[in-house]
């Protein structure tokens, strides 16, 4: 199987869809040691990509992925929208000059994403930020076996659990890093809202499978 536009554009409806549902649940997380407003900006990127998908026309993936990263830099909000900016349009990185995307192509499309974000922030594993969730599944989609399937759902349980473990980090990175230990126990929103991003992959690529 290979994916183009239709793959693509369900996807990244997965992604908006479970972006939406669950911004409530972020800014609740986000309220507790930052700002609380992570969940609005995720609704607002998540509407901007249900936005650029209904009005893409042409069958551009990379530049319809370079050109979503730059509207999304521009949404006001704290610093979710230059990150999710840039994580997502840097997707473009990987991207073939022509035909679909197999396993190797989307490995490349998470590992260009991955250096466009260590471009813009020191963060590491362990610092208690979305890089906690991101890592982690850029590392095991590069493990993971030449199949889709098998590398969609690699990256995805790793951010789950990428997001989970950073409960148990001290924050390192913004307004919540003058917390320090207090912020144990809490997962960080945006580790989470990440861990979410690789979700919406998976699920919106299983209903293009079935």
């Amino acid at each position: 199987m290979l994916l183009f536009k239709p793959e693509i554009v369900q996807m990244l409806r997965g992604v908006s869809e479970i972006w939406t549902e669950h911004k409530d649940e972020l800014s609740q997380i986000d309220s507790r040691f930052g700002d609380g407003d992570h969940g609005v900006t995720i609704g607002k990127i998540a509407a901007k990509i249900r936005q650029s998908l209904d009005e893409w026309q042409d069958d551009d993936v990379g530049t319809f992925l370079e050109d979503l990263g730059d509207e999304i830099m521009a949404i006001g909000g704290g610093s979710a929208g230059p990150l999710y900016g840039t994580m997502i349009g840097g997707l473009a990185g990987g991207v073939p000059e022509s035909g679909g995307l197999d396993a190797g192509a989307v490995k490349r499309m998470f590992a260009a994403s991955l250096e466009a974000m260590e471009d813009i922030t020191t963060a590491k594993v362990g610092d208690k930020t979305m890089m906690d969730a991101l890592i982690p599944a850029v590392e095991a989609a590069s493990q993971a076996e030449d199949d889709l399937a098998q590398v969609l759902r690699a990256a995805m349980e790793a951010a789950e659990q990428g997001a989970k473990k950073s409960e148990e980090f001290v924050s390192r990175f913004g307004r919540a890093r003058s917390y320090k230990e207090q912020t144990i126990g809490t997962p960080d929103a945006g580790a989470v809202s990440t861990s979410l991003f690789f979700k919406g992959l998976w699920e919106g690529f299983e209903a293009c499978a079935k």
